[in-house]
């Protein structure tokens, strides 16, 4: 009797965590072409930065025009994933992905000019860094897993992405998991970005639905909340939130090499 009173209670619970918002489609509102617009983009108040592997370029919100572009020899940038701007610098989650045993790095450039600053190489993590950003006085940094034969080292699968942070120095000092609901959307890849909502909430994204995820720290415990699923025109890919237009999140389209600025639905955390 007693082990059916804890099923039941189990049963409960994980329908409890599966059960996050479903909101409306994301609002397109504007489009632009860039040659870059392979991994992922960020912005601030006047550019956007889309980057593939191993270039960086730089755009005018309101026409996008093209005003400065960097590009890297492959075999130092061989796989940089997604940007995030922090005040005058744009900050960078690469890896060696595909290869084995996973390596990453933050790669840091001037937003001005986009000359590399420097290269901050992380110390052995358990997964691929995808995306990095500053919330507080701390970095949250996505870690992605893949199967193996597909960047993913050997017995660490799509299961494994988790979330860390960092402190100051770019130092781990916590970590939690993703939710299945969230990982069962991931599979068979993993987490390619995330982005601070001025909401409090961590807003996520895999590597081809075209939908992200909006997640909660928890109050207890190692797994993050999941607290709604927002539809979006673009798959997956690295995102970010623009600081200076409320609710809007940049993102792209690698198949057109479209960068995309949609307005999301306000989420009322449960």
């Amino acid at each position: 009797m007693i082990w059916r009173l804890m099923v039941s209670i189990c049963a409960v619970l994980s329908g409890a965590g599966a059960s996050a918002q479903d909101l409306p489609t994301a609002t397109v509102v504007s489009r632009f072409v860039a040659a870059e617009a392979r991994q992922g983009v960020a912005a601030d108040a006047r550019y956007f930065y889309p980057n593939s592997n191993n270039s960086i370029g730089k755009y005018d919100k309101r026409t996008g025009a093209r005003v400065a572009g960097w590009e890297g020899p492959r075999a130092l940038y061989p796989h940089m994933n997604s940007c995030t701007v922090d005040r005058s610098e744009l900050i960078c989650a690469a890896s060696n992905y595909p290869a084995v045993p996973m390596a990453s790095a933050v790669e840091i450039f001037d937003t001005k000019t986009l000359r590399h600053i420097r290269t901050v190489p992380l110390p052995p993590l358990p997964g691929s860094l995808t995306w990095i950003e500053r919330h507080g006085a701390d970095w949250y940094a996505g870690l992605a897993n893949y199967p193996e034969g597909r960047g993913g080292e050997p017995g660490h699968d799509h299961r494994w992405t988790r979330l860390v942070r960092l402190d100051r120095e770019f130092r781990p000092t916590a970590s939690w998991l993703f939710p299945d609901t969230v990982l069962a959307r991931f599979a068979p890849m993993s987490s390619s970005g995330g982005s601070w909502g001025d909401d409090g909430l961590l807003y996520v994204t895999g590597h081809d639905r075209p939908e992200m995820y909006a997640l909660r720290l928890p109050a207890a415990g190692t797994t993050l909340e999941h607290v709604a699923t927002i539809g979006t025109t673009t798959g997956g890919q690295a995102i970010a939130w623009d600081r200076f237009q409320p609710r809007v999140i940049w993102a792209l389209d690698r198949a057109t090499n479209m960068v995309v600025a949609s307005r999301i639905p306000p989420v009322v955390p449960r």
